[in-house]
């Protein structure tokens, strides 16, 4: 298991994949930001990742293949209030033939501190069958390019350990 915890300087070595900042909407009843956008953050920002690798709208549309979130595993590090400034920053860690691994991790800006660990496994599937299929060589190719940059980080990705394609 990989638990350290990387620094905010790690964390802005990789660009951001979201930028927004706590919502009055967000805030639940113990008063700050609530359950449910750690994860639309996360998925979101995943989501801008895959859309960079190709897996967009018309992939979907045109391809027929997209990708599908088979588990989650979340971290909260940190409470976020009203107006706390957000950004995402997102390592592509590996894949299988058919499986990705990434983690978002969300950053509360007004501290510069890491608040959410939000790590994501993804199937790719074909769009008629809802069955897992290989990535294509060219998606294939562009997430093993994000994989590359990502060895180049010299910090560890702060994961649970036991999420990633060999455990799918």
């Amino acid at each position: 298991m990989t638990r350290t915890t990387p620094s905010a300087d790690e964390i802005l070595q990789i660009e951001p994949a979201w930028k927004d900042e706590v919502h009055p909407d967000w805030i639940d009843v113990n008063g700050h930001m609530n359950i449910r956008h750690y994860v639309d953050l996360g998925g979101n920002s995943t989501d801008q990742v895959c859309r960079a690798m190709g897996i967009d709208d018309d992939y979907r549309a045109q391809r027929r293949m997209g990708v599908f979130t088979a588990e989650q595993h979340l971290t909260y590090l940190q409470e976020m209030q009203l107006g706390t400034p957000i950004t995402v920053h997102v390592r592509t860690l590996e894949r299988s033939a058919k499986v990705g691994h990434m983690v978002a991790l969300i950053m509360d800006r007004s501290k510069d501190r890491l608040a959410c660990i939000f790590e994501t496994v993804l199937v790719h599937v074909n769009m008629d069958t809802r069955r897992g299929v290989e990535f294509p060589e060219d998606v294939a190719a562009a997430y093993d390019r994000l994989v590359e940059q990502d060895l180049a980080l010299d910090w560890p990705a702060p994961t649970c350990g036991i999420l990633g394609p060999r455990a799918r």
